[in-house]
């Protein structure tokens, strides 16, 4: 038998069929979204129950980390033998996750089914953002696209209410188990709306090089998330794991060489665009989860509200993200240009930062922090959709999957960084006050001098965000901007054609 068995042909996708595999994909990345701020909201619930309270913080580290690393290998297995597979792969394993999650007996337990979780959960965000690439003309993608930002802003709201009533009404087994019937019905329309290859290939899985690849990564990442936390800087579990990285990092590098279908592409990084947007995203994620982290310990503890109303207090950036994702796929499918978008976002964004800097520094009120959050959330939501477009646009069909996971690789990795390096900052600023962490529950009880040292401390987080931007947008303005396939204004660049054998 030939190495390629064509078995029919692929007829147009309808609007119809986009539409509904559009809609199961949202409610997928929902899903996914939705589960990181609901579980934090039953933590202590489920600390009262299960115990383990020492270990709580691997109830949330598990699951980045297993989502985390996975994200290069869905890109590249959906290359290989295409979405549809790989996208009920992902959700199956979610779902099975969440239910023995909601089974969980110990802590232990609980770790353990929520990296299960997140095994499926790192397939969510760059699988939807392939199919969306795969199925819509890169012209009009800017609408589909940007819904991505809209659905984990809205989440990131509704999640921490959920959790509350869910855990309050009924337990905080039943955070897991709402997962369920919402993850049947997103199988549901996707296996229904979405067609069955119209081709088989025949591949070779680069094992070897998949177990190298998680490998690496997860050492390193375990070295960002526990590394002067949960483990000193100077611990030999830190030693192994830089160790760990090292040796298989390395050893990657030699064998992506050898082998002919590789887990990391070597001629990807050749790609420009697809470097230079890496780097960005990993730049601007890095600012942003670096300092975000820190506005409600800065509202709570400095500005003195309520855990309520510290929570009201983001909802501006939500807002503004959500309009300017709204607009911008409107502006990217009339004009077909992304660049001028990404960089005014960038600096907008980088701008506000500066301005919440300056106010938390001198005391400035809500009036200037508040429209200076919003702006924050405006000029984001210009940058995010906007570089996965340009990705995709640059790529060849057979690299777009591996690419688009990639470049979701490197922006969690820039907030994994940037995570850590604010807490860095932090430490290092009390370190040198003589003042000692305060908890946020005992933020009305601060001493007036330990509540300045925060505020001058938190300050200089986001200083340190406004000039990460501020690079970024410098590294930014290298972006080549390539026409876009199938839009009027580039008429005489065809739109590449989908291929039914990756869906």
């Amino acid at each position: 038998m030939s190495k390629q068995q064509h078995v029919g042909s692929a007829e147009p996708v309808t609007p119809r069929e986009v539409r509904a595999v559009f809609f199961g994909l949202m409610a997928v990345l929902g899903l996914g979204a939705l589960d990181q701020s609901i579980v934090a909201t039953a933590l202590p619930r489920i600390v009262s129950d299960l115990g383990g309270m020492a270990h709580l913080s691997w109830v949330v580290t598990a699951y980045v980390l297993a989502s985390t690393a996975t994200m290069p290998l869905y890109g590249k297995l959906a290359d290989q033998y295409g979405r549809r597979p790989m996208i009920f792969t992902a959700l199956i394993t979610f779902l099975l996750g969440s239910a023995l999650c909601g089974l969980a007996q110990d802590m232990t337990q609980l770790i353990i089914f929520r990296a299960i979780q997140g095994l499926g959960a790192g397939g969510f965000m760059p699988l939807a953002q392939i199919i969306i690439g795969d199925l819509v003309p890169p012209g009009e993608r800017g609408k589909r696209q940007g819904m991505v930002p809209i659905v984990f802003a809205v989440t990131s709201v509704l999640g921490p209410v959920l959790g509350g009533v869910i855990t309050d009404a009924l337990s905080w087994h039943w955070i897991f188990y709402v997962n369920l019937p919402i993850g049947a019905v997103a199988f549901f329309i996707i296996a229904r709306a979405m067609r069955k290859p119209v081709r088989m290939h025949a591949h070779k899985i680069d094992y070897l090089g998949s177990f190298l690849l998680v490998g690496a990564i997860t050492a390193a990442l375990l070295v960002l998330a526990l590394g002067g936390t949960e483990w000193p800087w100077d611990a030999m579990e830190i030693k192994v794991c830089i160790a760990i990285a090292l040796v298989m990092g390395g050893w990657l590098a030699v064998h992506v060489g050898r082998v002919d279908e590789p887990v990391l592409p070597p001629d990807l990084f050749e790609n420009r665009t697809f470097n230079i947007a890496s780097l960005v995203m990993a730049m601007t994620f890095m600012g942003l989860m670096g300092a975000s982290v820190f506005f409600p310990l800065f509202f709570q503890l400095v500005m003195g509200t309520s855990p309520a109303e510290s929570g009201v207090m983001t909802v501006a950036m939500m807002v503004g993200l959500v309009l300017s994702s709204t607009l911008n796929g409107r502006v990217l499918a009339r004009s077909g240009k992304y660049k001028l978008a990404q960089v005014a976002g960038l600096g907008v964004a980088a701008l506000s930062f500066a301005v919440l800097a300056w106010a938390m520094e001198t005391a400035q009120g809500y009036w200037v922090i508040e429209p200076a959050i919003f702006f924050l959330g405006m000029g984001l939501g210009m940058v995010m959709p906007n570089m996965t477009i340009a990705v995709q646009n640059a790529l060849p069909l057979a690299r777009r999957g591996v690419g688009t996971a990639l470049l979701a690789f490197f922006r969690s990795l820039g907030g994994l960084l940037g995570v850590t390096g604010s807490g860095a900052i932090l430490a290092h600023q009390l370190h040198a006050h003589g003042v000692q962490a305060v908890s946020i529950l005992g933020a009305h009880a601060a001493q007036a001098q330990t509540v300045e040292v925060y505020r001058h401390a938190i300050a200089s987080v986001f200083g340190a965000g406004a000039v990460l931007l501020l690079l970024g947008l410098v590294v930014l303005l290298f972006l080549p901007e390539l026409p876009l396939e199938g839009h009027p204004a580039n008429a005489k660049k065809p739109a590449a054609p989908v291929d039914a054998e990756l869906i």
